[in-house]
């Protein structure tokens, strides 16, 4: 199996990266802050104003080490790689099956749906006793009306446009109960619906943080099989967007993403002060936020849990691999369907 290697991380606006041998060096005002081998890097992920020498970038793209540029924000910026080594075969499959995607739009949209319902069903496990009658209500409403839509999008006669806006309903569903699962003590740390560009709360700004970071790894795992991240199934075609990255996140956010989320929260890992208010309203995690996300991300992708469809046991942060290999084999002609990844 594919070995997990890491993402190095740099959060310090005017740090300094550059190659020493075999080695990537960090520095801060002249002085080393750490120092990786390369064989050890899948990716270098920087936030705001970061130096990278010309040697470190060739040696990166040699490697096959990705280097992403996110603006202090942690929004996308650029990306720099070496040659992409593409299946050609694959990805003209790839675009056959786009034009047609049903059946692999229903196995994303039942994967995503469904892990939503296992998260709210968990969160109604672990605080059901500190829930009110009507907290109670709302979560029995949502996850009994996301079961209903789920037997809905099994049927045979859903097409490509049902499917999508039986996720959005979902989604909607989902994000109407998701502030009952916040147990914070602070008065902030409160979720009023989803916002984006730019998040207007500390819970939105949390998982808007998440989503990037998944999204990398997702084109990343697209790419490391051969096919191509621009074009997907569910996410419909648009310049500059990774399509194909944001089809395979679908199913892996409410696991991946929402769950760190309220753990972070939930345990006041994260408070209120982690985050800023900027201009114009925006939201947005401190660097030191910032860190303790980027920490427990890492532990995060360490945990280990049985693939359903592979019946194996793999590292969470492998998953979007093992997803996009099972997409490539499906368009190849090896798998019937493609088996979404569900949590159980």
């Amino acid at each position: 199996m594919k070995k997990l290697l890491n993402t190095f991380y740099v959060t310090t606006e005017g740090a300094s990266l550059r190659k020493d041998g075999e080695n990537l060096v960090a520095e801060i005002e002249g002085t080393e802050r750490a120092r990786v081998p390369l064989h050890m890097l899948a990716s270098v992920v920087t936030f705001g104003a970061v130096y990278i020498s010309p040697a470190l970038i060739g040696a990166c793209a040699a490697a096959g080490i990705t280097i992403v540029l996110l603006n202090r924000s942690g929004r996308f910026q650029a990306r720099v790689e070496g040659p992409v080594a593409g299946n050609v075969l694959l990805r003209r499959a790839q675009y056959r099956v786009c034009d047609t995607p049903l059946d692999i739009v229903r196995s994303l949209v039942l994967g995503k749906t469904a892990n939503q319902r296992s998260v709210l069903m968990r969160a109604v496990r672990d605080y059901g006793e500190e829930l009110a009658p009507e907290q109670k209500q709302r979560m029995a409403a949502a996850t009994d009306r996301l079961a209903s839509i789920l037997r809905r999008m099994s049927q045979s006669e859903c097409d490509v446009e049902t499917l999508r806006g039986a996720e959005g309903e979902a989604a909607s569903l989902y994000f109407g109960v998701f502030d009952v699962l916040i147990r914070s003590p602070d008065a902030q740390m409160r979720f009023h619906g989803r916002s984006r560009r730019p998040p207007l709360d500390p819970v939105n700004a949390l998982l808007s943080f998440l989503y990037t970071l998944l999204t990398h790894d997702c084109r990343s795992a697209a790419e490391s099989v051969g096919l191509d991240p621009a074009v997907g199934f569910l996410h419909r075609d648009r310049p500059g967007r990774p399509s194909l990255a944001l089809d395979l996140m679908e199913e892996l956010r409410p696991v991946l993403a929402d769950r760190l989320a309220l753990s972070l929260v939930n345990r006041r890992q994260l408070r209120a002060r982690d985050f800023e208010i900027r201009d114009g309203g925006g939201v947005w995690l401190t660097e030191e936020g910032r860190r303790t996300v980027l920490t427990a991300w890492q532990e995060r992708k360490k945990e280990e849990r049985r693939h359903p469809f592979l019946e194996e046991m793999a590292p969470l942060g492998l998953v979007p691999y093992l997803q996009a290999q099972l997409l490539a084999r499906h368009l190849r002609g090896d798998l019937d369907a493609y088996p979404p990844w569900l949590w159980k």
